[in-house]
């Protein structure tokens, strides 16, 4: 994928986080548990804020110069886990699987193209994008490991 602008940049990954939204909504409607009806529009609502995130950075770019990189941790316990489709009736862990597994692939497809870029201001962009991709990978192996926990695992 090749770029002309910070600016399409910014378009590609906020199409690809509305499209997350969207996903995530379609799947709370199809789903008959309520919990994971929940859970599907919690994780919805959280690629949500991406959007608002990347929208606010698309109105005033020089918001991403004054954006903090920080290391976040990784637990890799995705890393570890096969990618799956969803299924009407699956299993949470097998739901939060999937959400973390969309989250690492984010963080992939982020990464190699802040390797590859070499305008100085793109690659601050992916790597502003790296992060919070971690972010909610982190959050949702978190998660996992918690509900793990509880039930005796």
């Amino acid at each position: 994928m090749n770029f002309a602008s910070v600016d399409e940049i910014l378009q590609f990954a906020i199409d690809k986080e509305k499209e997350a939204v969207g996903f995530y909504t379609d799947l709370s409607k199809k789903e008959s548990i309520s919990s994971l009806k929940e859970t599907f529009r919690e994780l919805a609502q959280e690629e949500g804020k991406h959007v608002k995130l990347l929208t606010g950075l698309k109105k005033n770019k020089k918001a991403i110069d004054s954006y903090e990189l920080k290391e976040i941790q990784d637990l890799k316990i995705s890393d570890y886990l096969t990618d799956q489709e969803y299924q009407e009736g699956m299993p949470i862990e097998d739901i939060m699987t999937l959400a973390m597994k969309r989250e690492e692939m984010s963080v992939k497809l982020y990464a190699d193209m802040a390797a590859k870029t070499d305008d100085n201001d793109a690659e601050k962009l992916f790597n502003l994008l790296v992060q919070e991709e971690k972010e909610h990978k982190l959050a949702f192996e978190k998660m996992y490991d918690d509900y793990l926990q509880e039930q005796g695992n």
